[in-house]
């Protein structure tokens, strides 16, 4: 059942959505309801719900002052406003649709819709967010660390010895491994580098990150190094010296 709170400075307002959303009791529960907006924002801080129904117009602080005030948006919120204008500008502040006033039982139905979608998602992403944690939990305790990458929806468990190098693509990078596989991950080159063993990986080179294990061959007056596979990689002038530092 999705849990609901209701913000709006007119008590009539709130006792006509609040009968609207009685004809959903199987749908939706009404766990409180607010003519005081930073009331509301007090118990949004200190408990879960699914959806807020906010009215725009309010004297001590309007609606699109209460979303910036909001301590998290992991819920969905529908605009109440008897001001059409106000639609699109609700719609770009995060929420996911909005109801003229008077309340429709047609169009409340089609946002509690919009919600159940909302909570699921919001319910998935909180399920596979706890799943992560167990996995990385689990893996702290091996003996042999992977790398866990989150890319393309999954989770990828690699071992250090699988990796050859990571290479800078602006917000992404690309990691290669030793049985030629590229996994792109929305990750910056430093994001990944933190993942990864400092005695066994190093940034050679503001777009690279290579595995000091796989290097092969190292061109001192060219300046750069082929690794296994003859993957060829620049080494930034500025490491040289760290980088020798590692043999």
């Amino acid at each position: 059942m999705l849990k609901a709170i209701i913000v709006d400075d007119e008590d009539k307002a709130i006792k006509s959505l609040s009968w609207e959303l009685s004809n959903f009791n199987d749908e939706v529960e009404i766990l409180a309801t607010f003519s005081n907006p930073q009331k509301a924002l007090d118990f949004i801080d200190k408990n879960k719900i699914d959806c807020l129904f906010l009215d725009i117009e309010m004297p001590t602080m309007d609606g699109f002052q209460f979303i910036e005030k909001l301590p998290r948006k992991d819920f969905a919120i529908v605009i109440t406003t008897a001001y059409n204008e106000y639609a699109i500008k609700a719609l770009k502040k995060e929420a996911i649709d909005y109801l003229l006033k008077p309340v429709d039982t047609d169009d409340l139905e089609q946002s509690l819709k919009k919600i159940s979608k909302f909570a699921k998602r919001v319910s998935d992403v909180d399920t596979n967010v706890k799943f992560e944690k167990i996995l990385f939990s689990f893996n702290q305790r091996l003996e042999e660390k992977k790398i866990i990458i989150n890319a393309d929806g999954r989770l990828i468990f690699l071992k250090p010895q699988e990796i050859l190098c990571v290479e800078s693509d602006g917000n992404y990078s690309s990691i290669h491994t030793t049985d030629n596989k590229k996994i792109v991950v929305t990750k910056k080159l430093k994001e990944v580098n933190h993942l990864l063993p400092d005695n066994q990986f190093f940034r050679i080179h503001n777009s690279y990150i290579i595995n000091l294990n796989k290097v092969k061959e190292y061109y001192k007056t060219d300046g750069y190094v082929i690794l296994e596979m003859n993957h060829k990689i620049p080494v930034s002038r500025q490491r040289k010296s760290e980088f020798l530092d590692k043999f």
